[in-house]
């Protein structure tokens, strides 16, 4: 038997770091919607009690270190599956890329496993699994659009009648995460991001209303440590995106896009700039 999920990446349309936790995580807000990139997995029973993965790209570790090896892990060991499983892995979201990649295959996996082995864990209990494996892994578990507080794990559904276009821009370097939060301050934010007009103008329809709403407070410290993430955010709006925020805690910088005759033009123009570049939908 195989069982196939797909695997969609993450942006977030606005970004809040309210403070340092005493557990050492950062309390957030962020407001995050999935697009139509999308890793997909493969997923089949073994007879021994093992776990492989598999996959087309070189560039990403098959062993504990994959997020996906670990929520396979944890599902065998949580609820005493002697069943092994070999998950191969159709690699398309960029890593290190600020877009959730290696999290939504974790919650992939999850959701995957929970049907191969006929487990019927409830989504909730999934989601408390998920958040075991990372801050982005509870989302990704469900998807769609939600307000997510706490270090990401607490998450509210957003009723999302939004769409649009979104260009995908990854420069060709790697983030450090626990970088830029250890270099963010607080303390020094000006201007916070609302997340209650994120969502007001998600629900609404409208669309410049997200635009103009879109905010990320990690963006200053990513730009000062990568000057070219600041460089490919001027291109993509001098090109004619309506709206452009770096994602995550960076380097991919995605632009939204209202009318389709404009996503050609600024796909070519920002292939220029660096080979990663994606032209898909919002998933509504």
């Amino acid at each position: 038997m195989k069982i196939y999920e797909k695997a969609p990446a993450k942006i977030n349309l606005m970004l809040d770091v309210l403070h340092k936790r005493p557990d050492g995580f950062h309390e957030v807000e962020m407001v995050m919607t999935m697009v139509d990139l999308a890793d997909r997995l493969e997923m089949s029973d073994l007879p021994r009690d093992t776990i492989i993965i598999t996959s087309q790209a070189g560039y990403i570790p098959l062993d504990e270190k994959n997020l996906a090896f670990q929520a396979a892990r944890l599902i065998k060991d949580r609820y005493d599956v002697k069943s092994g499983v070999h998950i191969h892995l159709d690699k398309k979201i960029p890593v290190a890329a600020g877009l959730a990649g290696g999290s939504s295959d974790a919650a992939a996996a999850l959701r995957g496993l929970n049907r191969l082995w006929k487990l019927n864990i409830p989504v909730k209990e999934l989601q408390e699994l998920g958040a075991e494996l990372g801050s982005d892994v509870p989302f990704c578990v469900t998807g769609g659009t939600a307000l997510a507080t706490g270090r990401g794990e607490k998450l509210t559904h957003v009723r999302n009648p939004l769409q649009c276009w979104v260009i995908l821009a990854k420069p060709p370097i790697n983030v450090s995460t626990a970088e830029v939060y250890g270099k963010f301050r607080a303390a020094e934010i000006k201007q916070h991001p609302s997340a209650s007009g994120m969502i007001q103008a998600i629900e609404t329809g409208n669309f410049e209303a997200v635009c103009d709403g879109l905010g990320n407070v990690l963006e200053d410290v990513t730009l000062k440590l990568h000057p070219q993430v600041g460089q490919l955010k001027d291109a993509m709006m001098k090109l004619g995106a309506d709206g452009v925020l770096m994602s995550g805690s960076g380097p991919t910088v995605f632009g939204l896009v209202y009318k389709e005759s404009k996503v050609a033009r600024i796909y070519n123009g920002l292939r220029g700039f660096c080979k990663e570049v994606y032209a898909v939908r919002l998933l509504t």
